[in-house]
């Protein structure tokens, strides 16, 4: 059984045919498939069926995809969210990835969409009851690999899933310089790592929220990749 196995994702998506390549793509590769082009609908849905993921498109005729986001996963909060962008929006990207788990930009290749759905899930959907299992530490830092919480200086740090796999890697290698290129094949299991700022822009998340607990934990090596300090 693979980590999408009997998972439904709900596209949400207003050009017809983007829907369509989307959801013929997804059931080929096992999904269950909800497609809509509202946020009203949408949200019916969701509630109707909770979805594993949600493939929200960020500009829908009714509303803002980013929006339906925040709802989404305020009602669901195990809820795997990817955003599809323009690729020339900048300022769009951002500000949806300051709580989904990913975001993929117009034009893109369907098998790129299906491996991040994948990817995503396997992150964030567990297939079993995880056992207990010893915290990872480093520094004040503390990662329970059991509830997957998040500890500095004892103080809880709340993170999205791709936030806590992102300082999970950096903790099990140490004070190393990890690579972007490893990242993005660790984290986010790109197996044809493209230049691409999710990274940076993840790492930039993770320090808003640890470095208000304490001095700076994550390292820049400019033109390699990024460490714990």
């Amino acid at each position: 059984m693979t980590a999408h196995d009997g998972a439904t994702v709900l596209v949400v998506e207003d050009e017809p045919s983007i829907a369509d390549v989307l959801t013929i793509a997804l059931r080929y590769h096992h999904f269950e498939v909800m497609a809509t082009a509202t946020v009203r609908e949408a949200l019916a849905l969701a509630e109707r069926t909770r979805p594993d993921a949600a493939l929200l498109d960020v500009m829908l005729p009714d509303g803002d995809g980013r929006a339906l986001g925040r709802e989404l996963r305020l009602r669901q909060p195990d809820l795997a969210v990817v955003f599809l962008t323009a690729r020339d929006a900048p300022a769009e990207i951002v500000g949806a990835l300051g709580f989904g788990d990913d975001y993929i930009t117009k034009p893109f290749n369907i098998d790129e969409v299906v491996a991040r759905i994948t990817a995503v899930l396997r992150r964030t959907r567990s297939d079993d009851v995880l056992p207990q299992r010893p915290p990872l530490r480093y520094g004040d830092l503390e990662l329970d690999e059991t509830t997957y919480r998040v500890h500095r200086a004892g103080t809880t740090v709340e993170l999205t899933p791709t936030e806590y796999a992102l300082l999970r890697f950096l903790v099990r290698n140490g004070g190393r310089i990890v690579p972007k290129e490893q990242l993005l094949r660790h984290v986010w299991q790109y197996e044809h790592p493209a230049e691409s700022t999710v990274v940076e822009t993840y790492i930039s998340y993770l320090r808003r929220k640890l470095e208000p607990l304490g001095p700076p934990v994550i390292q820049t090596r400019r033109g390699v990749g990024y460490g714990l300090a």
